[in-house]
């Protein structure tokens, strides 16, 4: 009788099914890209400024006669996975986009490249994030969120993030060593809309959703959570409208008693908890949203600190825009960070290193009261002792 020959050996059997594995996972990953049509109907968009053309032979969005603009794209929603387009730098400003919006648009997370003209890669303030809290950017509260990276100022710049709940990969031209990582991405929305903006050309967008690259979904490690020297916990009275031109009134030393007139908190306030964020930063932008139309505002933040004797602490501070620093009721420092103005500090960021100070404390309770006015982008404070020895806080 003649043998009979299986088709397959199981070592090739099984060889057969790995390959057809791989071969649906490749199916499976390839389904989940969507290359979105750079397009009129794909978009909203303002058709006095935008314009759908062919550049350098592909599809793509521009500014007419060089417009910034801002588009929307239609019946998509992204969560997590991977965004990747190319920009062509054909203006100053801020191009990039916007993902994980509200349907209103005012809220979600921004990267941007800061494009005005031949940066060095070593240059940190090239590649930005910040989170859209109230349709305004908390960029000055986000000065850890920015990067260097090699910008072509001619031809594509490719770009891919890669989103996994709370974290955040950039990649800019190098796909292999990512240009900014983002170990906590700060807008409230775990999903949303997607919004280019500037004046510049972007093509060949692609989203791959659920493709995260292992990127884990969890808060990266913060070095600031294990700093007990940081003032996390505060009380924080209403916001009030606090006009150009007016200062806060306090009581003074006086010769002739008459500088005794007071409009700091009494007793009829209501304060309200308010702990900072991970990064330290005591974040009143997400508590009362933006300004508009330039108003400026105030609000009283107070915490206590109690020392077992007499002593002397360094207090360093962060502040956008304007503080009134007051212990145990006398006025000890006040200061103005106007971006933009000689008066600005690290750039108009709120930063640790703002200002520093001497806190002459007295044994017992200290109170510190902050008032913190604000007129211009991100509303904040951040506050570190140099050393807790002896200290507790409220």
């Amino acid at each position: 009788m003649k043998k009979i020959t299986p088709c397959l050996s199981f070592a090739n059997l099984l060889k057969a099914v790995v390959n057809c594995s791989m071969f649906l996972m490749v199916i499976t990953s390839y389904a989940q890209e969507v290359k979105i049509p750079m397009q009129a109907q794909a978009w909203e968009y303002d058709s006095s400024k935008v314009e759908f053309a062919k550049h350098a032979s592909v599809d793509a969005i521009k500014g007419k006669n060089g417009a910034y603009y801002q588009v929307f794209l239609k019946n998509q929603v992204f969560a997590n996975g991977t965004i990747e387009f190319d920009v062509a730098l054909t203006g100053m400003g801020f191009p990039g986009i916007n993902f994980r919006m509200s349907d209103d648009r005012k809220n979600g997370e921004n990267f941007y490249i800061r494009s005005f003209g031949p940066v060095n890669p070593r240059i940190r303030t090239t590649v930005q994030y910040a989170a859209i809290i109230d349709g305004m950017s908390i960029w000055d509260l986000s000065d850890e969120y920015q990067s260097g990276a090699t910008i072509y100022q001619q031809g594509w710049n490719h770009v891919k993030l890669v989103v996994s709940g709370k974290q955040m990969l950039a990649y800019v031209n190098d796909m292999k060593n990512p240009a900014l990582a983002v170990p906590e991405l700060e807008g409230w929305r775990e999903s949303g809309h997607i919004s280019l903006s500037g004046n510049v050309i972007y093509a060949n967008l692609v989203l791959k959703p659920g493709v995260t690259e292992g990127l884990p979904s969890q808060a990266a490690y913060n070095i600031t959570r294990n700093d007990t020297r940081y003032l996390r916990n505060w009380q924080v009275s209403p916001s009030k409208v606090f006009s150009f031109g007016k200062d806060v009134v306090m009581p003074l030393p006086s010769m002739y008693g008459k500088l005794q007139q007071s409009e700091l908190p009494d007793s009829t306030v209501q304060w309200s908890a308010i702990k900072a964020e991970p990064r330290g930063i005591v974040n009143l932008s997400r508590k009362y949203g933006a300004v508009i139309d330039d108003g400026r505002r105030l609000a009283w933040l107070k915490t206590t600190i109690n020392s077992d004797k007499v002593q002397q602490r360094t207090l360093s501070l962060g502040f956008s825009d304007e503080v009134w620093i007051f212990l145990n009721g006398s006025i000890l420092y006040s200061g103005k960070n106007y971006f933009g103005t000689p008066s600005q500090k690290n750039g108009g960021r709120c930063i640790i290193e703002n200002a520093t100070l001497q806190l002459p404390l007295q044994q017992g309770k200290n109170e510190i009261l902050i008032g913190l006015a604000n007129y211009f982008y991100g509303w904040g404070l951040i506050a570190r002792l140099d050393e807790m020895d002896g200290l507790t806080t409220e």
